[in-house]
This record gives structure tokens, C-alpha cells and sequence, in this order.
């Protein structure tokens, strides 16, 4: 496999990492339209575990079937196709070796309160189907969170065994964090530090409000105004060993796709690695979502 000097750099801040783990970085970041130049474009299918089938796909019926999500993944151009263990397998066969993708180890649902994922597969799964790396969620500031962290701790020890990334979604809620607050700058540039600090090779977060949550951390913002979302952007790569680590931001909720260009330039010039976009992707028409992805494929590759 051909490395671009890019990906070679991206690498190199991977110390004592397994040869393993730094191989499958690399077939990520080498695949798809963006490949080679350091970004990822990942398109994730887990809402219908966590909000419901209806509400995940029925703006999109044909998003019903697995396979519509790898032949989108795999059309569009993308770095990933990340889903459950369900998912994925349902199309292992169909699309071996078309795309890489990423098993998501842990689940939440929309039918219960609790702020918590439950492990649901394994690293072995993740082998056996091919996978080239595996994810997990993380709700900093949950009840659960001391819990997550030490199932972090034995998936991640399994997965470096196994040669497989770690991608961390890392999602501040629960505790004393307010709903506003889980997006807040702080929050945000926190939720990826823990990530990052607990082994991820990857973290996913939230695109950064200039709200700031805690009253501690006010000192520490107060030298600047955060309105421009480049400097948000900025400051969250920062808290991830100031860009040691690659930093994903979600699409969120689906909207209109000016507002997702403009977040993805956001991204792109505060130094981010790339968005993972689902449900901007696949609650839009096929046509309508491949126009979009091939927009935002343009701007992370310095022509949109």
C-alpha cells in the first residue's frame, strides 16, 4: 500500500504504537477521494439502534437495507463505513475489501434514560469481519462514565492486541453538565482531552458552541472572544496533544447542507481531521447525499 508523506507525518505522532495499529491507520487515511491528505470523511450508521429505526430512516426508506449504506460509503468516495456488528455483517461478503470499516463495540437506545452505552460486540467480532478499527462511546460527566472508562481500558488493551485503532465518541452529558453545556467550548476541548488521555487513536466530537460551562475554566478563556468557529476548532485540537491525535467532528442532526459546508470549512481551517456524517447523508435522497458528499470531499480537498 502506498503512504503519502502526509499520512507517513500522521504516523510518526503514533508513538509505541504497534506496527499493526499504525498499518490500519494508514488504510483509512490512504482510502477514498480525500485519501492520502491526512482528513477523513467516515459515514456512521448507528441511529437505529440509538434513536429508532422510524426516526433513522424512514425520510429514507431505501436506508432501511445495510447495503444502501455501504454502496453510499462506498460511492461517495468516503474514508469509512462505521455501524454495529448487525450491520456490517450484513454486508460483509457483499462489500469485502470495497471500504474500510469500523465496528462500533458499544450501544445506547432511545427507550430507556439511563446515560450509558452497553458493550454489545467484540474485538473478535471486529476480526472476523474485517474491520479496520473498532469505536466506542465515552459520556464524559455521566454517572456511568467511571464504568465506561475501565470498559475502555479492557477493549482498548484487546484491540491494540489485535492491531486495530481505537475511535472514541466522545459525548459530554449527564452530571452537571446543562444541555447547553454539552457542546460548550470547554466541555468539548475536555470531552476530547479524556478521550485522547484514555487511549483513543481517533476521537469524534461535537462541533464546539462558544458557550463556557464551568466557572473554573473562565479564567482560562477569558483572554479572547470564541465566536469565530475556526478558533473553537482550534483550540479543541489543541486539548487532543495539540493535533497528536486525529480530531472528527459529528454532522449532528439532519439540516441544511450550506450549514454543513460551512461547519466542514470550519473544520478544515481550524486544523480538525474530518467529519463523520450520517444522518446529513442518509435521511437525504441517493442523489441528493452524493451531491453533498462530493461537496464536502471538495472543500477537505482544498477546491470547495
Amino acid at each position: 500500500m502506498h503512504i503519502s508523506d502526509t499520512v507517513h507525518k500522521i504516523l510518526a505522532r503514533y508513538e509505541g504504537e504497534p506496527a499493526e495499529i499504525k498499518l490500519n491507520l494508514a488504510r483509512i487515511l490512504m482510502h477514498g477521494r480525500v485519501g492520502g491528505s491526512g482528513r477523513l470523511i467516515i459515514l456512521p450508521v448507528d441511529q437505529g439502534i440509538e434513536h429508532g429505526p422510524a426516526r433513522s430512516f424512514a425520510a429514507n426508506p431505501a436506508a432501511y437495507d445495510p447495503h444502501y449504506h455501504f454502496r453510499l460509503a462506498i460511492d461517495a468516495g468516503l474514508s469509512a463505513f462505521a455501524a454495529p456488528a448487525g450491520m456490517l455483517a450484513a454486508g460483509a461478503d457483499s462489500f469485502a475489501g470495497q471500504i474500510p470499516t469500523i465496528l462500533k463495540l458499544n450501544a445506547a437506545n432511545s427507550l430507556t434514560v439511563i446515560k450509558d452505552q452497553a458493550v454489545v460486540a467484540t474485538v473478535d467480532d471486529a476480526v472476523r469481519l474485517n474491520c479496520a478499527a473498532v469505536g466506542f462511546t465515552l459520556y464524559p460527566g455521566s454517572d456511568a462514565f467511571i464504568d465506561q472508562a475501565e470498559e475502555l481500558r479492557i477493549v482498548g488493551q484487546e484491540a491494540r492486541a489485535a492491531g486495530l485503532p481505537l475511535l472514541v465518541w466522545s459525548y459530554p452529558r449527564g452530571g452537571l453538565i446543562s444541555e447547553q453545556g454539552e457542546t460548550a467550548l470547554d466541555i468539548i476541548a475536555y470531552a476530547a482531552h479524556i478521550a485522547v488521555a484514555l487511549g483513543a487513536h481517533i476521537v469524534k466530537v461535537k462541533l464546539p458552541s462558544e458557550h463556557i460551562e464551568q466557572d473554573a475554566s473562565r479564567p482560562a478563556y477569558a483572554d479572547r472572544q470564541w465566536s469565530d468557529p475556526v478558533e473553537r476548532i482550534r483550540h479543541v485540537v489543541q486539548a487532543a496533544f495539540s493535533g497528536r491525535r486525529l480530531v472528527l467532528f459529528s454532522g449532528g442532526a439532519a439540516r441544511d447542507a450550506e450549514s454543513l459546508y460551512r461547519d466542514a470549512r470550519a473544520i478544515r481551517d481550524g486544523g480538525g481531521s474530518g467529519s463523520i456524517i450520517g444522518r446529513n447523508s442518509f435521511q437525504r435522497p441517493r442523489s441528493e447525499a452524493l451531491a453533498m458528499l462530493d461537496e464536502v470531499v471538495r472543500i477537505y480537498s482544498g477546491t470547495g
